[in-house]
C-alpha cells in the first residue's frame, strides 16, 4: 500500500487546505502572515497523508495563497501576493517609492507597537531579532529582517495599518529590490542593521513609544542611504 492509498486526491486536499485558510481568515484565527500548522498536523487534522499535504501546499504556494520558507514553516500570504494573472495584481512601484512609504508608515507602527504589544508579541519580536542575528547568509538575514518588521507591525494591533504594511512589504519581493539589496550588502552594513534592530526591540520592550519611533526612522534612513545613495 502506498502512502496515499485511501486518501483524498491532491486537488481535494488542496481545496481542504484552502478552505481551512479562508475559514481561519474569516473567523479571525488567521491573518496574513500567520504561520500554518506543520505538514504532520495538517495531515492529522484533514485525515490524509503528509505527501498529499506537501503536494497541496506546493499548489497553493504557486497560486500565491501561502508562502513557505525552509526551516521556518508555511505562512498565509499577504493580500498583495495574490495571483499575478488577476487584473491589477501586479505591484507597480520603485525602490524610492517603497522607502518613502516605509518612512511614512513604519515609525508610526513602531510607536503604536510600543503601546499595544502583548508579552507574546514581544516574545515573537525578540525571536525574530535573534534568528536574524544568527542568519548565515544574506538571503536568510533578509528573510528574517522582513519577518521582524512584520511582527512589529502585527504587534500594533491595527488591522488597517497591517494591511497597508503587507501591501508595502510585498514590494520587497520585486526583483529590482532584491538586486539593489544584494549589491549594497556588506558585513559592516549588516552589523549596523542588527544594532538598529536591537535598539528598536529594546524600545518596544521598554514601552518607550517615542524611542521606538525615532530608532525605526533612523534605521530606515540608513537603509535608504545605503540603497539609494541619499538621506
Amino acid at each position: 500500500m502506498t502512502e496515499d492509498a485511501g486518501f483524498a486526491g491532491p486537488a481535494d486536499v488542496s481545496g481542504q487546505v484552502r478552505a481551512l485558510i479562508e475559514n481561519g481568515l474569516r473567523g479571525g484565527e488567521l491573518a496574513p502572515g500567520s504561520r500554518l500548522p506543520t505538514e504532520r498536523a495538517l495531515a492529522a487534522d484533514l485525515g490524509t497523508s503528509r505527501a498529499a499535504i506537501r503536494q497541496a501546499l506546493g499548489a497553493l504556494e504557486r497560486e500565491g495563497v501561502i508562502t513557505r520558507y525552509v526551516g521556518r514553516g508555511t505562512f498565509v500570504a499577504p493580500p498583495s501576493t495574490a495571483r499575478s494573472d488577476e487584473p491589477g495584481s501586479a505591484l507597480q512601484t520603485s525602490p524610492a517609492e517603497i522607502m518613502a512609504t516605509r518612512l511614512l508608515i513604519e515609525p508610526e507602527i513602531a510607536f503604536l507597537a510600543a503601546q499595544q504589544a502583548t508579552p507574546a508579541d514581544l516574545a515573537q519580536i525578540q525571536r525574530g531579532l535573534s534568528r536574524g542575528s544568527a542568519a548565515g547568509t544574506h538571503e536568510e538575514f533578509e528573510s528574517w529582517d522582513s519577518v521582524l518588521h512584520r511582527e512589529i507591525a502585527q504587534a500594533a494591533h491595527n488591522g488597517l495599518l497591517l494591511r497597508m504594511f503587507d501591501t508595502m512589504n510585498a514590494a520587497r519581493d520585486l526583483p529590482v529590490w532584491g538586486n539593489i539589496k544584494r549589491r549594497s550588502a556588506s558585513p559592516e552594513r549588516r552589523a549596523r542593521y542588527e544594532a538598529a534592530h536591537a535598539q528598536i526591540v529594546d524600545a518596544l520592550s521598554d514601552r518607550d513609544a517615542e524611542a521606538a519611533r525615532q530608532h525605526m526612522r533612523a534605521h530606515l534612513l540608513d537603509v535608504r542611504a545605503n540603497l539609494l545613495g541619499h538621506v
